[in-house]
């Protein structure tokens, strides 16, 4: 079957592919409920991956994404993320890359223009609409950082449950799965939408869907092959043309 998928995607006009969580583990990324462990792991999702939560307790919220921003610093991209970014950068006319991970290992292996569905980890944006005196001089350091003028708070840049994903990425996502006619889809489990949409799209505008992932998957019965394989070890041997 590799044979053949290495075949579709030499002929392949638009090549999409989809990562998701599975292939930052492959890193040693923890996964978001892997991180709730030790010191944090009293605490529920909702106790720290949501607007209101981080309203209730800034600190508390902040001091979480700096314990996840420290755990992913200590990994390093795997040999999928290198196959991925030495690809495009040979094929960059044809190819598009989406993640639902906010770890910014693609970036880090070379990927660029990546659709950054949740967000990036290693970054902040303002909680409430930006004010005239909210700018970058004006961010005083503290747990979380704020505004000196007005006080308004710093927040990770990750879409936190309960919040709708950024429109410009979620755009460019839907786009591309629908104008693409070749989509490898790694390391998800297919059960998280509306990233898991991304792919019933490409399935019914005709585009061949390929699942790689050591472990059936929710989106198994649209895909014309399945590969039971590590992205570490699959995308390296797929991609080397």
């Amino acid at each position: 079957m590799s044979d053949a998928v290495r075949q579709w995607i030499a002929a392949a006009k638009h090549l999409v592919v989809l990562t998701g969580a599975g292939m930052s583990a492959e890193s040693g990324v923890p996964t978001f409920r892997d991180a709730l462990a030790g010191l944090w792991a009293k605490f529920s999702p909702e106790e720290l991956a949501t607007e209101q939560a981080f309203r209730a307790d800034p600190q508390r919220v902040w001091d979480w994404y700096v314990s996840r921003r420290e755990a992913v610093a200590a990994v390093q991209p795997n040999a999928g993320h290198a196959a991925l970014a030495a690809f495009q950068s040979r094929h960059s006319g044809r190819f598009a890359l989406i993640t639902q991970n906010v770890d910014g290992l693609h970036q880090r292996a070379g990927s660029v223009h990546t659709i950054a569905l949740h967000g990036a980890l290693s970054e902040d944006r303002w909680l409430d609409s930006a004010r005239a005196c909210c700018t970058a001089d004006s961010i005083e350091p503290g747990r979380p950082p704020r505004c000196s003028v007005c006080g308004n708070l710093r927040r990770p840049s990750v879409v936190w449950f309960g919040e709708q994903l950024p429109a410009p990425e979620l755009g460019a996502a839907e786009d591309a799965a629908q104008h693409c006619d070749l989509m490898l889809v790694v390391g998800t489990s297919g059960v998280v939408y509306p990233a898991a949409g991304l792919v019933l799209s490409a399935h019914q505008h005709n585009a061949r869907v390929v699942m790689i992932n050591p472990e059936p998957t929710e989106l198994d019965r649209v895909a014309d092959a399945c590969l039971r394989q590590p992205a570490a070890v699959c995308l390296p041997s797929l991609l080397r043309a």
